[in-house]
This record gives C-alpha cells, structure tokens and sequence, in this order.
C-alpha cells in the first residue's frame, strides 16, 4: 500500500512538474478575464467573460430578490392556501402555482421597473450614470414600492429592534430595515387574504359533515363529498381570475 502510495505521488509530482514547464515556455498567462478599460465618456468598460461573471454572480441572489422585493410572497401564500381550501391535494401542482405567481408579480411590478429602467438602468447602460449612482437609485425605486406597500407598524417594529430613532421621511429608512418590515407585512397581508378565501369552503365541508352524519354515514369522507361542491362554487364564480385579479389590484399603483 505505501509503495502504491508514493507512485501516485511521483505521478501527481510529475504531471505538475510538466504544466509549469509547460506554462512556463508558453509565457506569461494572459488574464482578460480581468481587464477593464476606461472610456470617454467617464465610465469603465469591462471584457465579456468579466461581464459574464458578474450576471452569473447576480442570479445567485436573484430568488432572494424575488422573495425579498417583490410581490410574489404574497401571492404564492394565498394561491397555496387556496389549493389547500379547495381541498385539491397536489392540483394544481406547485411548479403551475409558481409560474402563476410570476406572471402576477410581473403585472404588480411593471410599473416599478419602468421606473426603474428609466431612472437607473438607461442611464448606467448609457454611460451617463456611474454605476454606485445607478445602484442607489434603483434601490431607492424599489424601496419606494416596498415602503408603499408596507404596514407601518411593521417598520416600526423593526426599527424599534434595531434601536433606530423616527425617520423624518420615507427615503430615510434604509433597506434593511424596509426589507424585514415588508416580507412580514407581506406575509400577514397573505394570510389575512387566504383566510377570506377559505371561508366559504370551510361552510360548504361543515354543511356536508352535518348532512353526512345526520344520514348515519359516519364512515364516508366528508372531504370526498364535498370536494365536487367546492370545485362547482369555484368555477362559477370564475375563482382564479376573481383570484389573481383581486391580487393585482391590492398593490397601490
């Protein structure tokens, strides 16, 4: 075993030994991966693996964005708790309910961005913002919608764990205190929505458990009874536009 051992070290010795003569004849190593060049206009241009790198660096935190500053938390919350109302199991699976989710948190956020666009991504592509400028206003837009959209005692909240003093306006309070305050306010919005949603189905199962047990058949499900009742209740009233409509609409403009 101790003579297998030291062959393999002679081996990985000699591979090594062979790259850094080999890298040594071929020059010195050539990192245009790290270049950045400086332009006319005042900004920096940097090589396209560079560029790369950071847009694969910005998707890592792309889902904690996603929870973090948009509406999509509250909206995965109430269409996974009226899933659960209907008493349909896995139907709709969750990967449907999350493509839902994205597509109204994109209705909800349209004009953010555009504001967004207009006021820090034009003009850093542009080259007529500097890129911490353009950082600073973007966070200011999204702050913006969060704090609009955030209950008051909930800043409070966070503010008062932190031992911050009262903000004398809205643009004063930092992110990491808007952050917590509207994930939390998003949650208990979420909840308060499913559990007005959940009521009538919540009725239809105690009518049917009544009636069921009134019958002397105490050994039939009433969630299988009433399942046909809730999803008929459902598709009438057109429940999913009524839904994500009503949704939509919750977040001020």
């Amino acid at each position: 075993m101790r003579l297998e051992h030291r062959r393999r070290a002679a081996r990985c010795a000699l591979a090594v030994a062979l790259l850094a003569s080999g890298v040594a004849g071929a020059g010195p190593l050539d990192l245009t991966v790290l270049q950045s060049a400086p332009q006319s206009g005042g900004g920096t241009s940097y090589s396209v693996p560079l560029q790369l790198l950071l847009l694969m660096s910005a998707l890592t935190i792309l889902p904690s964005l996603l929870l973090m500053a948009t509406s999509f938390t509250r909206i995965i919350i109430v269409l996974s708790i009226l899933r659960q109302a209907l008493g349909t199991a896995q139907t709709p699976p969750n990967q449907v309910l999350i493509g839902v989710a994205l597509v109204a948190s994109m209705l909800v956020m349209q004009p953010t961005y555009e504001k967004l666009q207009q006021e820090a991504i034009a003009p850093f592509i542009a080259g007529q913002m500097a890129g911490d400028l353009a950082l600073s206003r973007g966070l200011q837009v999204v702050k913006t919608f969060m704090l609009a959209n955030t209950k008051e005692a909930d800043v409070i909240a966070f503010a008062d764990l932190v031992g911050a003093k009262n903000y004398a306006r809205v643009a004063d309070i930092p992110m990491s205190i808007a952050a917590p305050a509207f994930v939390v306010s998003e949650m208990r919005t979420g909840f308060e929505m499913g559990f007005m949603l959940f009521i009538p189905f919540l009725v239809i199962d105690l009518v049917i458990a009544s009636i069921l047990m009134s019958l002397g058949m105490m050994m039939v499900s009433p969630m299988l009874v009433s399942l046909p009742f809730k999803l008929l209740l459902f598709v009438s009233v057109d429940g999913w536009a009524m839904t994500i409509g009503s949704l939509v609409q919750s977040y001020g403009k």
